[in-house]
């Protein structure tokens, strides 16, 4: 079996953990894949792989962080889409499987199978600027367009499928998917969407109507928005993480991608189980 351990050094700043963790592999014949500059920390030089070659050779990927990193990991591995494992050194973890102090365990039921596969659709946002495609940026959890910080409010006109959907006047748009239902979109108001559904949720960040809410539309529409009027500081990010500066002008074409996220599932937890349990963590 073929293992990518993946870290967030700033969650296993000594790589404590993980040396553990690729022993532990190692020890019961698994092939570690690792970062280069991980491996050469680890003194173990002829385990590190390019960032290519990691996910083009790896069969599955354990990764070592929060969902921030999951997040991160995701988007990385595009085309290669290979089974996360998440192992959870963050607070709130929606989407890392297991906590660290349980690592061993969800590695033993790795290495016997023990598992199922979840699916989780992601977005493509396509950015244009004078008819020229200039960005194209994936994303698990959401794309938002927002205002900066010194902005007054922006004006954004959205199709469907080119019909008119809404000329939507605040702060900004958070355009997510099931799982980016849990985040910032949900912090704005949004609906709390079950994973395993294909939709696409349109939230208003601070409408000036009270008329504007959140939509939910088919993972089969092309959803377009124009930025009509902004002043500077107009900007667009992938997952909180990726991002560019927009222009009065610019069209941004966000899609279903063509990619699903591959989440490994060790335990029969129901998603309702799971959400309780960290939305009182975060409330607490």
């Amino acid at each position: 079996m073929n293992i990518a351990v993946l870290v967030n050094r700033t969650k296993d700043f000594n790589l404590t953990v993980t040396r553990k963790l690729v022993n532990w592999l190692i020890e019961r014949n698994c092939n570690i894949i690792l970062e280069r500059d991980i491996a050469g920390e680890l003194n173990l030089e002829g385990l590190g792989y390019s960032e290519e070659d990691i996910f083009k050779s790896s069969d599955y990927l354990v990764v070592l962080g929060g969902d921030g990193t999951i997040l991160n990991v995701t988007r990385r591995q595009i085309p290669f889409i290979k089974p996360i494992l998440g192992i959870n050194f963050g607070h709130l973890g929606f989407i890392t499987e297991v906590e660290k102090e349980f690592m061993f365990d969800a590695l033993s039921k790795l290495l016997n199978y023990d598992f199922k596969i979840e699916r989780r659709m992601m977005l493509k946002a396509q950015i244009y600027r004078e008819e020229q495609l200039i960005k194209e940026l994936y994303s698990l959890n959401d794309i938002c367009i927002t205002k900066g910080t010194l902005s007054r409010i922006i004006e954004l006109d959205t199709f469907i499928d080119d019909k008119v959907m809404e000329t939507y006047r605040g702060d900004g748009l958070i355009v997510s998917t099931p799982t980016g239902s849990t985040a910032y979109s949900l912090s704005a108001g949004g609906p709390i969407v079950y994973p395993e559904l294909d939709i696409i949720v349109v939230t208003p960040i601070c409408p000036h109507s009270l008329n504007s809410r959140s939509i939910i539309i088919g993972s089969n529409k092309t959803l377009e928005i124009n930025i009509v009027s902004a002043n500077e500081g107009v900007c667009l990010t992938a997952d909180g993480q990726l991002g560019l500066e927009l222009e009065r002008g610019d069209r941004v074409l966000i899609t279903k991608a063509p990619y699903d996220a591959e989440f490994i599932k060790l335990y029969n937890r129901s998603f309702f189980e799971v959400l309780q349990k960290k939305l009182k963590e975060f409330s607490s």
